[in-house]
């Protein structure tokens, strides 16, 4: 027997049971393409179509295997479905010390010309407008940077029916979320959150924020001598003291680095909000200040509390790393598939996996020797980081290349002495 046969097979048997709780309200072939595709996602680490179906090694032709999965994921959108039983499984781990990030971002698609609802995206790299799909993401993670929770991830298009803007998605998303959440947590969001619409929305749910001011927005605030001024952001420093320092360790590419900054904190009034905020000015991390605003009690006098508000926006960067792995590690931009639908389930798809290998089985203590031969097999250099999604992707893909059956077909059993439980499906297509 291979030595990999018992984690393979308990492997299995946790995807089959994760895959059956987040597809427990769809119709029962909606449950067998959901447990086919968090296999098949895993065991490829690709959304094509061809791939998935290789994976699954049916006994029957490629193309019959790719016409079902392509038919059932273009009828149906379980996005919803999906979404809501993922923030069910993560809302008892979110505590009132964690961040809550909100980070829209896109899919490109430059080549696409039939996929459906195609719309105007924004090219950050180019700077132009682009083809493709928006995408927004929720994570949530601890300041100790060892925890992340994946909640809500959507692909969606401007052209959709019944679409208005982008501030009214942000803000439908979020209380979608807070339906489970409820207050807990901070919530971070980069610039796209310098909008009052949103700072309004946060305060009418009394929920606590840090975000990222625009460096043209004007602001009110007290100068030095006490006076009441009305500036733009890009000049607040001339007007406060940065007396407070701290020293911030960057590990990239197994380098470390340090980031020297300065900072300082005043409260401050936006034109058209009536409550008081309070605004962090730190620089050191670019050539232009970087300009957070919060609602969070801060003792002005205490440099710890001041830098907590700066280490929350940081821990936002630290969820963007969930982004780019849901991205990178499984090709998300590389769909080949023309129906909305199915764009937008296979996003979902990708989001309940990146749930399933951080939290599911990640954070699983009587999992802990499977997942550490999945990370043996991940053959990192320089150790496992504590952010460890692309380690266990890349474990998951080397472990399910040494099995000869897919998803469907029976799996060794816990005792690992050669017994096999035999899933027979009850609903072929």
């Amino acid at each position: 027997m291979d030595a990999n046969s018992c984690t393979i097979g308990r492997f299995k048997a946790q995807s089959n049971k994760f895959s059956g709780i987040i597809s427990k309200s769809l119709s029962a072939p909606k449950q067998k393409l959901v447990k086919q595709l968090i296999y098949g996602i895993q065991a490829s680490k690709d959304v094509k179509l061809s791939n998935i179906g290789r994976a699954l090694q049916e006994d029957i032709p490629l193309i019959k295997t790719e016409d079902r999965l392509s038919r059932n994921l273009s009828d149906e959108d379980f996005t919803k479905c999906i979404n809501d039983e993922i923030l069910r499984l993560g809302d008892d781990k979110i505590t009132n010390a964690m961040v809550i990030a909100i980070d829209p971002g896109d899919i490109m698609k430059p080549y696409a010309k039939a996929m459906e609802n195609l719309c105007g995206i924004w090219d950050g790299s180019e700077g132009e407008v682009a083809k493709g799909y928006h995408l927004c993401q929720v994570t949530a993670a601890n300041l100790d940077h060892n925890k992340v929770v994946p909640l809500y991830c959507e692909a969606y298009s401007s052209d959709e029916q019944g679409y208005t803007t982008s501030t009214d998605k942000v803000i439908k998303i979020i209380d979608t979320v807070i339906g489970y959440t409820k207050t807990n947590g901070t919530w971070a969001i980069d610039r796209m959150g310098d909008n009052n619409e949103i700072i309004n929305h946060f305060t009418k749910q009394k929920l606590k924020f840090v975000t990222r001011l625009k460096l043209n927005r004007w602001i009110c605030m007290k100068n030095k001598n006490g006076g009441e001024i009305e500036v733009q952001t890009e000049r607040m420093e001339r007007h406060m003291q940065l007396i407070h320092k701290a020293q911030i360790t960057k590990i990239e590419d197994g380098k470390e680095s340090v980031i020297n900054i300065t900072f300082g904190i005043t409260s401050v009034r936006l034109p058209g909000i009536e409550e008081a905020f309070r605004a962090i000015v730190v620089k050191g991390f670019g050539q232009h200040p970087m300009i957070l605003l919060t609602n969070k009690e801060v003792n002005l006098n205490e440099s710890k509390s001041i830098y907590q508000i700066v280490e929350i926006y940081l821990t936002r960067w630290k969820c963007d790393e969930c982004y780019r792995y849901i991205k990178q590690s499984y090709n998300l931009e590389d769909l080949r598939v023309r129906s909305y639908y199915s764009i937008r389930n296979l996003t979902v798809m990708v989001h309940a996996i990146a749930y399933f290998t951080s939290i599911y089985i990640g954070m699983n203590l009587k999992l802990k020797i499977m997942v550490q031969k999945i990370f043996i097999l991940s053959k990192r250099f320089f150790g496992i980081p504590s952010f460890f999604n692309y380690a266990m992707a890349d474990g998951i893909f080397e472990l399910l290349k040494k099995t000869i059956t897919g998803i469907d077909v029976g799996f060794i059993g816990k005792l690992g002495n050669g017994s096999s439980e035999i899933q027979l499906d009850l609903f072929p297509d």
